[in-house]
């Protein structure tokens, strides 16, 4: 059985990663939650998209769905174009902007 994004927990604060310079070379991909796409479906995206271990993709999605976004993934612009542009064919509303 599937297990749909609803499981309560605390997560502690990441550390946060210093920006790379002032050269606005600096991006990141926010994912948001919703109530149609399943756990597994969530993670084997993030995995596929950004390259991530499972491990990784599973804490994201934790957060997704517990916290109601998720930072997943940081870069030049292009790569988290691309990395949003596969997000978003299940359905998940993603976001790109400049850190």
């Amino acid at each position: 059985m599937e297990r749909l994004m609803s499981s309560p927990g605390v997560i502690e604060s990441p550390e946060r990663m210093e920006s790379q310079g002032g050269n606005g070379q600096h991006w990141i991909v926010t994912v948001y939650n919703n109530e149609y796409n399943t756990w597994d479906e969530v993670v084997g995206i993030l995995m596929a998209a950004t390259g991530c271990p499972e491990d990784e993709a599973d804490m994201e999605t934790w957060e997704v769905d517990n916290l109601g976004k998720s930072v997943v993934h940081h870069g030049e612009q292009q790569v988290c174009e691309e990395a949003a542009g596969i997000i978003a064919q299940i359905g998940i509303r993603v976001e790109v902007s400049e850190e």
